[in-house]
């Protein structure tokens, strides 16, 4: 049985990690630029989706389509796919299509089909499966968030309880890159129990393991969250790593909102972040989300008021809220911009300071290729 992959820009991390755990069960995932052969998986995201319905929908071969738009829509994206991945896929996928080659027709766990959904009987333990194998990608150190920030789908798929790949592995899988650059929801949460208090000591005894790498820590792919910004999180970060940004989530200048977004911070320990960063010779790179629906005139103000603050030390990503399926703010539409808003993040833009979209939500993503 041949099966394929679209090859999906945003989906490349993905891929190397499917293959992996596919080829552990001998099974081979090829490359595709199109549907063929007897299945074609897809990975798909909330805002690259509408790209590629039609594509799905008149596929010549059988369809599997996972990736967070999947597991927000599942019977949604029955409607037009055969099979559907409603969660993790390492140990659901090698499943399915065992059983496609088998002929079976009964329910597999963990997917949906335009008869239902049969829920998942698993959740998956990150040192069963390697982060890649020939498709190098970046190393998922932990997976899962305690936060259940009401805009983001990570908690709706992977959990609220963090679990994480052991140190060993990780060193074993980053000693074949020169850079050590991690996938997690919050890079200083690694190694904690509970995701919400920090274990600097598994953190340093991580670093100690990669000492052959520029590790690179608390940057794209792997920000994290600003009251874990500390000193002792810094100096050991700078005793250790390569880089000197540091890149974490603000969303938000009024604590208000981040109230009702739940994001289980506040302004000021945004604030004090960035008077760390500072201390400590570090260009902070924060990320804001405009537009949020619950947002007055005033607390929009207060958030351009720290973006402002910010761009006077480092820089901002912004972008325009995204209402996606699956979390309690997928039916809410983006709030208009306030005029001075708009004439100051483009000021901002010009003068280099800012980076992200506040007009087109999708240049938040790939949209396809």
């Amino acid at each position: 049985m041949q099966v394929n992959w679209r090859e999906i820009t945003a989906a490349k991390n993905t891929f190397a990690a499917l293959y992996a755990a596919c080829e552990a069960e001998g099974i081979t995932l090829r490359l595709s630029g199109g549907p063929e052969g007897d299945v074609t998986c897809y990975s798909l995201n909330s805002i690259n989706a509408p790209h590629f319905q039609d594509e799905i929908a008149s596929a010549p071969c059988i369809t599997i389509v996972g990736g967070p738009h999947a597991a927000a829509c599942p019977a949604e994206v029955a409607r037009y796919a055969d099979y559907v991945v409603t969660g993790e896929g390492e140990h659901t996928l090698p499943r399915l299509l065992r059983a496609i080659k088998a002929g079976e027709t009964g329910p597999v766990p963990g997917v949906a089909t335009k008869a239902g959904i049969c829920p998942p009987d698993h959740t998956v333990f990150l040192p069963a499966y390697p982060p890649f194998s020939q498709f190098k990608g970046y190393i998922e150190i932990s997976r899962g968030c305690p936060f259940g920030c009401a805009y983001c789908q990570t908690p709706r798929i992977f959990g609220r309880r963090m679990r994480h790949r052991p140190v060993e592995e990780i060193a074993r899988y980053a000693a074949r890159f020169r850079d050590a650059r991690f996938v997690t929801p919050n890079a200083l949460a690694y190694g904690s129990d509970d995701g919400i208090h920090p274990r600097l000591d598994r953190v340093e005894r991580l670093f100690r393991a990669l000492h052959k790498n520029q590790i690179y820590f608390g940057t794209f792919p792997s920000e994290v969250r600003p009251e874990f910004v500390t000193d002792e999180s810094l100096d050991l970060i700078s005793a250790h790593c390569a880089n000197r940004r540091l890149h974490f989530g603000a969303q938000s200048g009024s604590d208000r909102v981040l109230g009702l977004l739940r994001r289980g911070h506040t302004v000021a320990d945004v604030e004090h972040a960035l008077d760390l960063c500072r201390d400590h010779g570090f260009m902070p790179v924060v990320d804001f989300i405009v537009g949020l629906p619950c947002e007055e005139d005033e607390d929009e103000l207060a958030t351009l008021a720290l973006i402002r603050e910010v761009t006077r030390r480092g820089q901002a990503h912004v972008h325009l809220f995204i209402p996606l399926p699956g979390t309690p703010m997928a039916n809410l539409r983006p709030r208009w911009l306030l005029s001075e808003t708009q004439r100051d993040l483009g000021r901002l833009a010009l003068n280099g300071k800012i980076s992200g979209s506040w007009d087109d939500p999708e240049r938040r993503f790939y949209r396809n290729r």
